[in-house]
């Protein structure tokens, strides 16, 4: 495995030439467009890795999965559904989803913005403060590593540029989507998106979805065997922005990409990958990270369709 993974990511590399790094974020705008790393984790515990696979980066919309994850285990899922759809908006993540009609929760899902900020309000907690701690100790669990922490410096450039986010919020509030405060629930978004941690553990979260919930080598419960099968069908909708149904056409299983160059992957039942990638396409998703998952796919058959 490692053997071909290296073969893949260095055919793939001159690819990242095509993308650019983030810049709506100046924090982000510092990543190495060259960089390019993966690594992958087995449902039974076997890792294989190659490149850049240990830099630390924030997955940024990669959070949102976890998000959903929380907010299912919060509420329960027929809740969530009620205040956060599912339908893909053929729309880039970020868009104002207004038109002509009301804005009501089918109009957002769990892996745009908008609905990610609704997913921040469904958190239980008597504190934001509080609330983003569970998220984080559930994304340290998912990704092994109590050490997972965020980047302080993103999390401050999120917050000083987050003017979109705050219309996105503003509209939510004006459509009775929001019941919190604006600010308050927009930090706990800004501190989930500056969350920082490298392939490895992208891989570990990717290998507890295709497990069904648990944990690697340990096969520990961390949700209910059902919630995976809602975020994963999620993912393979939605997860990649609005180059879901070209990746799905192409790599085949579900995903979530994050504009800080990160991508993870869940092959259910075999494999979590975690991708490192910081050039992008015009879509958001990184351009040599595609390129390596839609190889890797073809070579191990990993495709669900």
């Amino acid at each position: 495995m490692e053997e071909l993974l290296e073969r893949l990511l260095e055919e793939c590399r001159p690819f990242a030439s095509q993308g650019q790094v983030a810049n709506y974020i100046p924090e982000l705008a510092k990543g190495d467009p060259q960089a390019l790393g993966v690594y992958v984790t087995g449902s039974e515990g076997k890792h294989s890795w190659a490149g850049d696979c240990r830099r630390l980066f924030t997955i940024q919309s990669i959070v949102k999965p976890i998000l959903l994850l929380q907010a299912l285990l919060d509420n329960g899922p027929e809740f969530v559904l009620n205040r956060v759809g599912v339908e893909a908006t053929g729309k880039p993540f970020d868009a104002i989803n207004a038109g002509d009609q009301s804005l009501d929760s089918g109009n957002i899902n769990p892996m745009v913005n908008m609905g990610a900020i609704v997913m921040c309000s469904l958190i239980h907690g008597r504190s934001y403060e509080e609330r983003f701690q569970r998220l984080l100790d559930l994304t340290r669990r998912l990704a092994g590593d109590g050490e997972i922490g965020i980047d302080g410096a993103v999390y401050r450039s999120e917050k000083s540029h987050g003017s979109k986010n705050r219309a996105l919020a503003y509209l939510l509030k004006s459509h009775g989507l929001l019941e919190d405060g604006v600010e308050e629930v927009l930090d706990c978004y800004f501190r989930a998106c500056s969350i920082q941690m490298d392939c490895r553990a992208l891989a570990h979260i990717g290998a507890v979805l295709a497990n069904r919930g648990r944990l690697p080598v340990s096969n520990e419960r961390i949700f209910p065997a059902p919630m995976s099968r809602y975020v994963n069908a999620i993912l393979m909708t939605c997860g990649m922005y609005d180059g879901s149904g070209e990746f799905a056409l192409r790599v085949g299983v579900p995903a979530k990409s994050g504009v800080g160059g990160g991508i993870m992957a869940v092959v259910p039942t075999r494999m979590g990958i975690g991708i490192f990638g910081p050039a992008l396409d015009g879509k958001g998703n990184s351009v040599a990270g595609i390129k390596l998952l839609e190889r890797l796919s073809g070579e191990l058959f990993l495709s669900i369709f």
